[in-house]
């Protein structure tokens, strides 16, 4: 369904993708996903085959530090400029000179600073529940449990706690569904325990209180994006990171982008709720 993509950062990190195929047809823009803080490439895993059904070459990246991907021995380096230079990185590798991006939380986050340096990679762009302004609420959410995850014993154990901190966002997932997140969001380790698939010290922005829930950088990286180019905002329904005001205050700033939201969750969208999939496949469809 997939294949595995290998390259390295321009600091020489060995950095990941996954690689879907489009269906055939005439070629289109490629998309390149890019997960939330603490997750990884299969996050996508049920979206990005379904947008490479209709045509698009789909590659979702481990971040580095995250997944397959390489840690950073130098935690400084878990910023989002760098972040998005490595994602630059691997489209110039591929020679990608123009792709649709989605980024989930943190995923927006890179996809705006992109729009800093690189800005003429950005065809259209869809942030799914994030946005320059943050909810304090969900940040300190995250702050709570993010890189506070040690070792589990079982998989039971590890549904239990992936159920445990993400059920009011998904009230109505099934214990099979935290059995799925469980299975993308840890790793069994050589002596058979269960550990989360990122490094531990990628929290630390976050939990230093480095990432600020407002900066003018994020407000005029999000302008320079959705004022020059087709831009979608997914919000869930019942999020706490984008609240109803950060996201009238994005639509304020950026009159001519897109809106859909997702009732029933909250941060952030898996993006194969109905709701989501019909918002990208009309939003998709306007861009080359």
């Amino acid at each position: 369904m997939y294949s595995n993509i290998s390259f390295h950062s321009s600091d020489g990190l060995r950095l990941y993708a996954r690689d879907y195929a489009g269906s055939g047809g005439e070629a289109r823009l490629p998309v390149i996903c890019i997960h939330g803080l603490t997750r990884n490439s299969a996050d996508f895993e049920d979206v990005a085959p379904w947008i490479a059904s209709q045509g698009r070459r789909v590659l979702a990246v481990d971040v580095r530090g995250r997944g397959n991907s390489e840690y950073d021995k130098n935690p400084d380096r878990y910023h989002p400029m760098v972040y998005a230079n490595d994602v630059a990185k691997l489209a110039h590798d591929l020679g990608i000179a123009r792709a649709v991006f989605i980024g989930t939380s943190m995923g927006g986050i890179i996809t705006m600073t992109l729009c800093l340096r690189h800005s003429s990679l950005i065809a259209a762009a869809v942030l799914n529940d994030v946005g320059p302004t943050l909810s304090t609420r969900g940040l300190q959410r995250i702050a709570s449990y993010a890189g506070r995850g040690g070792e589990l014993t079982t998989w039971a154990e590890a549904a239990d706690y992936m159920a445990g901190i993400n059920r009011p966002a998904f009230p109505d997932n099934s214990d099979d569904e935290w059995q799925r997140w469980a299975r993308r969001a840890f790793a069994e380790t050589e002596n058979g325990k269960l550990r989360p698939r990122y490094d531990a010290n990628i929290a630390l922005p976050i939990r230093n209180q480095k990432l600020k829930a407002d900066s003018f950088a994020a407000r005029m990286a999000f302008r320079r994006l959705a004022r020059k180019r087709p831009t979608l905002l997914i919000r869930g329904a019942l999020s706490d990171l984008i609240e109803p005001e950060q996201a009238a205050a994005m639509r304020a700033a950026a009159p001519n982008m897109l809106y859909a939201e997702v009732p029933g969750v909250g941060h952030a969208p898996m993006l194969s709720e109905p709701a989501a999939q019909d918002a990208l496949r009309a939003f998709l469809a306007q861009v080359d």
